[in-house]
């Protein structure tokens, strides 16, 4: 992850995603606060938000303690070694949150990480939430990189409306390579390898415009009925 999250298509179409629908929400929030992104890895989300969002100052928190110290070298924001699950920041101090393919992992348990979003979070601060989608898809790259589980649209609704948040709006996305994803899925191998690696460059630029189309579809406000993954805006009730 730290050597190719810069170069590879899919992390920075999905951190270009992701810190476009943050500074929508919060742009047109007065929530005070820092933005944290939960599950940093090794820093390229971070690299992405920079210093601020709308005001907004940025930490990372990742549990593997080489990866919050390469996020930080690459970043230059702060960042603490800790488990989503338990999160050493006080009640209600965060503004917003970033999950980028966090409430998968094998290490972290989704209802306790969102118990710990809710408390960290201010009234009304907002979450954006990237997981991937369908487990019929779970396959040998899930297993390489760690993943658990894999949700659909409505177990994702279910499972943030029951620790206190509401849907601001989600939608799947990956929608015109799905395709592609489902047949390497059909015939990948049991110990294929992960997905993340570097990838020609004429295929990188046309991954890179394939989502480019598909962000500027949804920074429009429209909803993609399938795809890869599925990404979530919500907000803190209460």
């Amino acid at each position: 992850m730290h050597a190719v999250e810069d170069s590879m298509w899919w992390y920075r179409g999905l951190r270009i995603l992701a810190a476009r629908l943050l500074v929508c929400v919060l742009g047109r929030s007065s929530v005070a606060g820092p933005v944290l992104d939960a599950g940093c890895g090794t820093g390229g989300m971070l690299r992405v938000l920079g210093p601020d969002v709308v005001g907004h100052p940025t930490l990372g928190l990742d549990y593997d303690a080489v990866a919050a110290t390469l996020a930080m070298a690459k970043s230059g924001r702060p960042v603490a070694s800790g488990s989503v699950n338990e999160m050493p920041l006080g009640t209600a101090t965060l503004a917003g949150y970033v999950s980028l393919d966090v409430l998968c992992h094998a290490t972290v348990d989704p209802a306790r990480a969102l118990a710990e979003a809710h408390r960290c979070l201010g009234p009304g601060a907002f979450a954006v939430f990237n997981l991937p989608a369908y487990k019929w898809m779970f396959s040998a790259h899930d297993r390489r990189t760690h993943n658990a589980r894999r949700f659909s649209r409505g177990e994702a609704h279910a499972l943030l409306r029951d620790h206190g948040f509401r849907i601001v709006r989600s939608s799947y996305w990956n929608t015109l390579l799905f395709p592609v994803m489902l047949v390497h899925r059909l015939f990948e191998r049991d110990d294929a390898e992960s997905d993340v690696r570097e990838y020609p460059r004429w295929l990188d630029a046309l991954f890179t415009a394939t989502l480019a189309i598909e962000r500027a579809v949804l920074l429009a406000g429209l909803n993609l009925p399938f795809g890869g993954s599925l990404i979530v805006v919500a907000a803190r009730d209460g």
